[in-house]
């Protein structure tokens, strides 16, 4: 079926890494300079970051999946929470995000999602709700906001915190909006193959001092606020010097070793000067990718766009309509043909959770068929409009020869 020979040169992954002159400057300028902790490039990444999102404060830590892990612990350290509380999650999602639940001796309540945004269903919210829910997480699937608007007022009507699983979005908006600044706590990743990339790295980003101050602790073993920089006890007073001195070997709550490295953190903010040269490249990719298939669109559901909201597409998530198709066959296709492909997120039915908690997938049926009929594929600005023509002609003789 169709001409193997015809495959590109390279894989067309589902994700890139756009490394240019500026970032090779700022990283060479921290080897010049022998600071590879907490230094300069990291305190102004996680200022620029935290304004581009309208919030106060951020906290760069070695992955998303940390800084939604210390961000949860946190908030139970904060307001009370007892082990066997609840959060409501998404039941499709990256797995790290109901792990980080677990992991924090907390229940992830599993909450079905949209059919077209893959959103969390906020219809569905209240049914999940007990008297030991204490949060919900909405997932910023794939690069666009959920319907923040409604999750909060869920969450205000029932005392509840909101922790944003941000790790697929960033600078984009919801009415106005930009996500990561609707909740307590916002997270979001900087991993290789996502939006703005330092390699490793995550960001937990609040308005909240107190709250600010504990997750960085938490990322720094816990050590005592009074000494969280190497240079913190770079001080002229005295007496603030033997405070520092007497305490910076202190820990005051159970914390990790999650720290980044000055140079993650300035490849980050060179990334951030080119953030609408990145985004943008995702954007248009993904409307030349469904204004190219969509005469397929009887077979294949394309990404929809939530109204009032933008879309950063990290990547491009599609699902299959047409019964007589098997997902399977069309990603084998696409894969001999060297366009790289992903399931669309599965969780219910991954082998570690149906051992620890059964078969759930039956409860979550929109869910259950998009882990099944559901994949995506990359739209980065890596891709050129060759590569793109390419992936539309592979999608088109597929059907051609499967769809008679």
């Amino acid at each position: 079926m169709g001409d193997l020979r015809k495959r590109p040169g390279r894989q067309l992954g589902v994700g890139d890494v756009s490394i240019g002159e500026l970032e090779i400057q700022y990283v060479l300028d921290t080897l010049t300079k022998s600071r590879l902790s907490y230094g300069p490039y990291t305190a102004s990444f996680e200022r620029e970051f935290a304004r581009g999102h309208d919030r106060k404060y951020a906290v760069f830590c070695n992955s998303g999946t940390s800084a939604l892990q210390v961000a949860v612990h946190a908030l139970k350290e904060t307001f009370g929470w007892n082990d066997g509380d609840e959060i409501l999650v998404p039941a499709l999602t990256f797995i790290a995000s109901s792990n980080v639940v677990l992991q924090n001796r907390l229940r992830p309540v599993f909450v079905d999602i949209e059919p077209d945004y893959f959103d969390i269903d906020v219809a569905r919210i209240e049914n999940h709700l007990t008297s030991r829910t204490r949060a919900i997480m909405p997932v910023h699937m794939f690069g666009q906001a959920c319907d923040m608007g409604a999750v909060q007022a869920i969450a205000r009507e029932h005392n509840l915190r909101i922790i944003e699983d941000s790790c697929e979005a960033m600078f984009v908006r919801y009415k106005g909006q930009p996500v990561g600044s609707w909740g307590e706590v916002a997270c979001f990743s900087t991993y290789v193959a996502h939006l703005i990339v330092t390699g490793v790295g995550g960001l937990a980003l609040t308005n909240d001092g107190d709250l600010a101050v504990m997750i960085r602790s938490l990322i720094n073993h816990g050590r005592d606020g009074i000494y969280l920089a190497p240079d913190a006890d770079d001080v002229d007073d005295p007496r603030k010097l033997w405070e520092i001195v007497d305490r910076r070997f202190a820990f005051v709550h159970f914390g990790y070793s999650y720290r980044a490295t000055e140079m993650e953190a300035a490849l980050g903010l060179a990334q951030l000067q080119r953030k609408d040269e990145i985004i943008g490249a995702h954007q248009r990719n993904a409307a030349y990718l469904t204004h190219g298939l969509g005469s397929l669109e009887d077979h294949i559901q394309l990404p929809a766009i939530r109204p009032h909201t933008e879309h950063a597409f990290m990547m491009y998530p599609l699902v299959i309509r047409n019964p007589k198709i098997a997902r399977d066959d069309l990603v084998r296709y696409l894969e001999e043909r060297r366009i790289e492909t992903r399931y669309l997120m599965p969780l219910l039915s991954q082998p570690v959770y149906r051992r620890l908690l059964g078969d759930l997938e039956a409860q979550y049926p929109i869910a259950r068929r998009i882990t099944s009929a559901g994949f995506y594929i990359g739209c980065h600005q890596g891709l050129t409009t060759q590569d793109l023509d390419y992936i539309i002609e592979a999608f088109k003789e597929y059907f051609d020869q499967v769809v008679r």
